[in-house]
């Protein structure tokens, strides 16, 4: 007896088909990880001397880029790395940050380096601006405005 074609892939693409289908489960339970930023190496860093200038800064490390922070009085490299789950919200799991001081007149002052273990949860406090409208639902907010529209503004007479 002959089978046909597709019975043949049947038996044969069901066990494939599993295995592809607990393959791709699991991948998508793996972690993914993204780094951003950009810190210059301990070598690099090592250049630059208390007393250099800018611009001395900015031949050795460079400038920070879009990831770090460009003040007066420092410069900031920041790099972190992060794993992001599926489900999860992402996490920050390293995070190199290099402070670069300087004084008025532009000089280096300090060089100070800080990682995820010197972070601290700063808890900022929410503005929110009081509304004027208290008690009012939508519809009649909109109704109430139809008495002060001038009609000759909206023609453009």
């Amino acid at each position: 007896m002959r089978q046909s074609f597709f019975q043949a892939f049947l038996r044969i693409g069901r066990p494939f088909a599993l295995g592809l289908a607990v393959v791709v489960g699991l991948a998508a339970c793996s972690a993914t990880y993204t780094n951003h930023g950009y810190v210059p190496p301990p070598d690099i860093l090592q250049q630059i001397n208390i007393g250099d200038s800018r611009e001395a800064v900015t031949e050795i490390a460079g400038a920070p880029g879009s990831a770090g922070v460009i003040r007066d009085e420092a410069w900031f490299y920041t790099q972190y790395r992060v794993r992001n789950f599926t489900y999860n919200p992402p996490q920050v799991i390293e995070r190199d940050i290099v402070a670069v001081s300087f004084s008025d007149s532009g000089r280096v002052t300090n060089i100070e380096r800080f990682g995820l273990e010197d972070g601290q949860i700063v808890q900022l406090s929410r503005r929110v601006t009081e509304s004027s409208v208290r008690d009012v639902g939508f519809l009649r907010q909109i109704l109430s405005n139809f008495g002060r529209i001038n009609l000759g503004d909206v023609v453009g007479g």
